[in-house]
Order: structure tokens, then sequence, then C-alpha cells
């Protein structure tokens, strides 16, 4: 066989096995999209059409509600949806912006320092990435009530203990990409310390800071057991506890709001995460060059 018809059998083969993994993907992405599709196929469905058999029956002339469940599910209860809505939005924006701010602080004099202490706090930051939840949630919940952290204003801080430990490493590794001498400069011009950290290092961890933002966003408007724990859920309700709570007389529970309150929920997290997901893989990349 000549060089050149051994060269076409391989570029062939290299062919099928993408076309092979294209199909492989599509596949696990029908997969992973399908619960989602279901769920706003039935937020359009009556309670009695959304029970098995008829699951996964497409709306059609006698199951087809219109936006019914919508607005049933946002005006249903004693609770009002709009207070669970902002609650949400303030711990979930208050919570990613603190961890943003004080983890690539963090990670930058871990990285810069270099010491023993600094070599510590990022083993501890790593360490806490294996520790499961279920371990601390209860004596977490206990001095979280003692230290008045148990209200809405003040769990972001609560957030920032747990979400420290990805954001740190994945910072850290981005900034060890970063020369040395960019800083330097920007001390001989006369920048402090402070101002080198903001003005600098800051704007170039931009990809690495959205890819930190949309996986800290996706947890906290999606976390059910820390505010169940933490929060006095007769006062304080974020969606998901909303959304668990929906129930009527008797416990039953109208599937129908459920299924579109949980549509409203996934709105807020799939735009975020379209509008910065060119960046997202850019900077995982980025943070494990040096990580």
């Amino acid at each position: 066989m000549s060089e050149k018809q051994k060269a076409l059998s391989m570029s062939e083969k290299q062919t099928r096995g993408q076309n092979l993994l294209t199909v492989i993907f599509a596949i696990i992405s029908v997969v992973w999209i399908l619960p989602i599709i279901i769920v706003l196929f039935n937020s359009f469905k009556t309670n009695t059409s959304i029970n098995p058999p008829t699951t996964f029956n497409l709306p059609n002339s006698e199951t087809f509600v219109g936006f019914y469940n919508y607005t049933h599910g946002i005006t249903f209860g004693e609770y009002p949806f709009y207070l669970s809505a902002g609650y949400s939005v303030y711990i979930t924006a208050a919570s990613v912006l603190l961890i943003l701010l004080c983890t690539s602080m963090a990670a930058w004099y871990i990285s810069r320092v270099n010491d023993g202490f600094s070599k510590l706090v990022y083993y501890l930051c790593i360490f806490s990435m294996v520790v499961p939840f279920q371990m601390v949630m209860y004596t977490l919940a206990a001095t979280a009530r003692n230290l008045h952290l148990d209200i809405p204003w003040t769990i972001p801080i609560v957030y920032l203990g747990f979400g420290a430990g990805l954001a740190v490493f994945m910072f850290s590794g981005f900034v060890k990409s970063i020369p040395l001498e960019i800083e330097e400069a920007a001390v001989m011009d006369g920048c402090t310390p402070v101002q080198t950290f903001f003005k600098v290092v800051f704007p170039m961890m931009k990809p690495t800071i959205i890819s930190v933002g949309v996986l800290e966003l996706m947890w906290v408007w999606n976390d059910y057991l820390l505010p169940y724990l933490v929060l006095d859920i007769t006062k304080y309700k974020t969606i998901p506890i909303h959304i668990q709570y929906l129930q009527g007389s008797y416990g039953h529970v109208d599937l129908g709001a459920t299924m579109a309150l949980i549509t409203l929920s996934l709105i807020p997290v799939l735009i975020f995460y379209l509008a910065g997901q060119k960046h997202i893989i850019s900077g995982i990349t980025a943070g494990a060059v040096k990580g």
C-alpha cells in the first residue's frame, strides 16, 4: 500500500471516528435535554394529563390550557411568588458577587505570596471541595442561627464559605499564568497593591470570572437544601422552596403550576449561560494551565 493510500485510509478512519463521536454526543444531549422538554410541555397541560400514562404526550385540544398554569402558579397559595423570586434574585446575586470578589483577591494573594500560610489556605480550600455538605449541614444550620446568618440578607456569607473552594482553585490557576512582569510594571508606575489588582489583574481574569460566575450562579439559584436548613421558611422562601410547598388542601400537589414555575426558574440561568458560554471553556482551561 502506497503512502497516499495509507494517508487516505487514516483520514477515512478519523472521519468515521468523528462521525461516531458526533452521534454519541448527540444522543447524550437528547437524553440530557429531554426532561426539560417534558417539563415545558407539561406546563401547558391539565393536571390529570400530566400523570401517567399521558405524562409524555404532547398537549392537544383536550389537555392544552395555555398559560393558565403560569398565572395560577404565580398567584397560588398564601405566600406570594414575587417574594420568593425577589429573595432568590438577591441571594443569588449577592452570593455570586461576594464569591467572585473575595475569592479572586484570595487567589491572587495565594499565588503571589506563596508562603507557608498561603499554601495552607489554598489546600484548605481544595479540601473543602471534597467534604460532602451532608456532613456539616446540621452544625452549619445551628452556627448560622447563633451568628444571625439565618436571614436572606446575610446568607450570602454562608454561600461564600461553601463556594470558595472551587473558585479559589480556578482563579489561582489563572493568576499563575499571568506574567509577573505586568504587575511589576504597574507597581513601577505608582500603583498600590489594591490598584494593581483591580486595574491590572482583575480585568485579565474576565474569562475565569464568567466561568466561575456561571457555575456558582447555577448552584446558588437552584439550591434547595441550604436555604431550607438555614432560613426560617415560614417567613422566607426561595423559588425551589416555594415550588416544593406548592400544595393545596390535604397535601394535593398542583402539578401544572409546579411545572410552570420550574420552567420559569430555568429561564434566568439559561439566559445567563447562553450569554457567557463562549467564555466558559476558555475560562476553565485558563484556570487549569498552572493549577
